[in-house]
């Protein structure tokens, strides 16, 4: 896998965060969500580095921090600002396990970043300087079988290259079958639903249900 790879989500709440979490412990991984939306009951980036009791090294400050769990076009009317797209550019990390930058966008490929602008968008741009792959979260559930299919086209559209898909929730076998049978995008793994989100959680989740070598 290239260096620096991106997490996104099929939709908001698909546990992407998760996912971002159990990757960056996993891969040994530099966390980035450049743009948070909400901050009430913490910043994600707090919410990882509890989950993985990481160091603060392993851990990049937020470019954008608006108040509102929203959209970011609109949660950044409502603090009085704007998303300056093109001073979001990804930075240069290191790491004493010179393992990869993960960065964690905000919701779903197609929100709108800016009234004229979208967060897949950015991921197109991004690659246009460099080959940052995207891991795309989807629900295992009802409904995923479009939203993922979608997700899919929106990131081919743009040429923007998948290096695979993890599934979050309960088994679900047929949709999984059915999501890499029309897509040909390679399935990672499947996380399932966890009792309790630390170090040791996501690390056994790994180890169960992924291969290192996919990654």
């Amino acid at each position: 896998m290239s260096n620096t790879c991106i997490i996104t989500g099929t939709d908001t709440d698909v546990g992407k965060t998760v996912v971002a979490a159990m990757l960056t412990l996993a891969l040994g991984g530099t966390y980035w969500k450049p743009i948070q939306c909400g901050i009430e009951g913490g910043v994600d980036t707090k919410a990882v580095q509890k989950m993985t009791d990481l160091p603060n090294e392993r851990f990049l400050p937020e470019k954008y921090v608006f108040s509102e769990a929203l959209s970011p076009h609109r949660a950044a009317e409502i603090d009085d600002s704007r998303v300056d797209v093109d001073s979001l550019i990804i930075p240069e990390h290191t790491s004493e396990l010179d393992g990869p930058l993960i960065i964690e966008g905000a919701g779903g490929l197609m929100v709108p970043l800016t009234r004229g602008n979208l967060l897949v968008n950015l991921f197109k741009k991004w690659n246009e300087d460099e080959r940052v792959p995207v891991i795309l979260v989807a629900r295992t559930g009802l409904g995923t079988i479009n939203h993922t299919l979608l997700s899919l086209e929106a990131l081919w559209s743009r040429k923007i290259p998948v290096h695979g898909i993890v599934f979050v929730g309960d088994e679900n076998e047929d949709n999984m079958q059915t999501i890499a049978g029309f897509s040909e995008i390679k399935v990672l793994g499947r996380l399932p639903m966890l009792d309790s989100l630390d170090a040791k959680s996501l690390t056994n989740a790994f180890d169960q249900n992924f291969s290192l070598d996919d990654f």
